[in-house]
């Protein structure tokens, strides 16, 4: 039925750092959504290959210092150059079982010289064509440490059934602006990825979901000290002040009139499933719509720059 939707949230933890292990593991859950008839999937923010929690361990502000440069080293070899088919098997796996696919990489981004590092925020439709790819706005915290800052043009939505889906990185959630262009889009099924923290997604899923009378799913990752694989560099100081459980995942959806569908998952590793009625969207639009009837842009109106930036523009 075109209005129902079957999503699966896949709270899982990365193989950190290494981006083939994760590839292969992203690959296998992929097909486990499939045969139990998923038709979007929805993985956690940076997952592929991991969330850089070694900056809070190691002085990540510390200059010049050796381990940071490293592990930094590290990183950006284990991450995404989209531009050279890095995803081209999880595409093809998109195309094969007419799943599409919302997916946190690390970009290397080549339209920006390929050696920063980007937060984005990948989507795959069904055809397994990427149809977008979002670079955080604004990295939060220490995340500037080691992430750059992205730009407008991954604002973007798509068709899915009878849904329109968009998605936001982590704390980028909590920014009003960027939920206000999605929204204005017709966003109506909100995608909502975090590094896997139940303290970043009990409050604002619920919230946003309230706001936008859309359904909300929040999708986060696992990490604990026994995912850090033995040939991490510098492993040893990393683990002399990690947490036993760095990341308790807290993948939960909300329904459109903010009341829990799929509470808060902590501590369990796997895939979350569920079925959307998009019939809700439209009922609780009924009272209140953001952009709509319960809107004034004539007093009121966001402007967004979807360019593409970049440092260099040639003309040949």
């Amino acid at each position: 039925m075109e209005n129902l939707l079957n999503v699966a949230l896949a709270q899982i933890a990365p193989v950190w750092l290494d981006k083939k292990a994760t590839i292969a593991k992203i690959e296998t859950t992929l097909i486990e959504a499939a045969e139990n008839g998923s038709e979007l999937v929805v993985f956690g923010e940076a997952l592929l290959p991991g969330y850089p929690f070694w900056l809070a361990y190691t002085e990540g502000a510390a200059w010049d210092l050796k381990v940071n440069k490293e592990l930094h080293a590290h990183y950006v070899r284990n991450s995404i150059q989209i531009e050279e088919n890095e995803l081209d098997t999880i595409c093809k796996l998109a195309k094969d079982h007419s799943i599409a696919v919302y997916l946190g990489i690390m970009e290397r981004a080549k339209d920006r010289g390929g050696h920063s590092l980007y937060c984005s925020l990948v989507y795959i439709n069904q055809l397994g064509e990427i149809k977008s790819v979002h670079r955080k706005l604004q990295p939060t915290y220490d995340e500037r440490l080691t992430w750059a800052p992205g730009d407008g043009n991954g604002l973007k939505v798509h068709p899915l059934k009878q849904f329109t889906v968009g998605g936001l990185n982590c704390w980028e959630n909590w920014m009003p602006l960027p939920r206000t262009a999605l929204y204005g889009q017709g966003e109506n099924l909100h995608v909502a990825v975090w590094p896997g923290n139940l303290n970043n997604t009990k409050d604002i899923t619920r919230f946003i979901a309230r706001e936008s009378r859309s359904y909300v799913i929040s999708v986060s990752s696992m990490m604990s000290k026994n995912d850090f694989p033995y040939t991490t560099p510098h492993l040893d100081k990393i683990l002399e002040k990690a947490p036993e459980v760095l990341g308790n995942g807290g993948s939960c959806i909300a329904g459109p009139d903010g009341e829990w569908l799929v509470e808060p998952v902590v501590n369990k590793e796997g895939l979350i499933y569920h079925t959307l009625d998009f019939n809700r969207v439209y009922e609780e639009r009924q009272n209140f719509d953001a952009v709509g009837h319960y809107s004034r842009p004539d007093v009121t109106k966001l402007i967004v720059n979807r360019e593409r930036q970049s440092t260099v523009a040639f003309e040949d």
